[in-house]
């Protein structure tokens, strides 16, 4: 049996000024970051830059094939080295005004479409 996947897409906004650090630390994912990532049943993710009227913007997309999406972000947000990534990627991100009025860092998108 083929399990469901639901698609999650987010925006944030990015400091011109720390692009290149941001690009840095993804180029080498800290391995840790990546299993827990894996182990939390999210699949196909990529995160994507775009300038827009000389801001700059980063989407983020991927696949949730678990049962449980509460509980598997729980155990990424708990999780000790995704922590420390965190410390690293959040100062260089700019939330917009729904995300920071949550105290959060990404705001959640609507789809609109979808095919395969």
């Amino acid at each position: 049996m083929q399990k469901k996947v639901k698609r999650y897409a987010s925006i944030t906004g990015i400091k011109k000024e720390k692009i290149a650090y941001y690009k840095e630390l993804h180029a080498a994912t800290w391995p840790g970051v990546l299993d827990r990532i894996q182990k939390s049943n999210i699949h196909n993710y990529s995160i994507y830059l775009k300038e827009i009227n000389g801001n700059y913007f980063l989407f983020s997309y991927f696949e949730y094939v678990g049962d449980d999406y509460d509980a598997d972000m729980k155990k990424i947000a708990d999780d000790a080295e995704t922590q420390s990534w965190w410390k690293e990627t959040d100062p260089t991100q700019i939330p917009l005004p729904d995300a920071a009025a949550k105290g959060e860092i990404w705001s959640t998108m609507e789809e609109v479409f979808h095919t395969d």
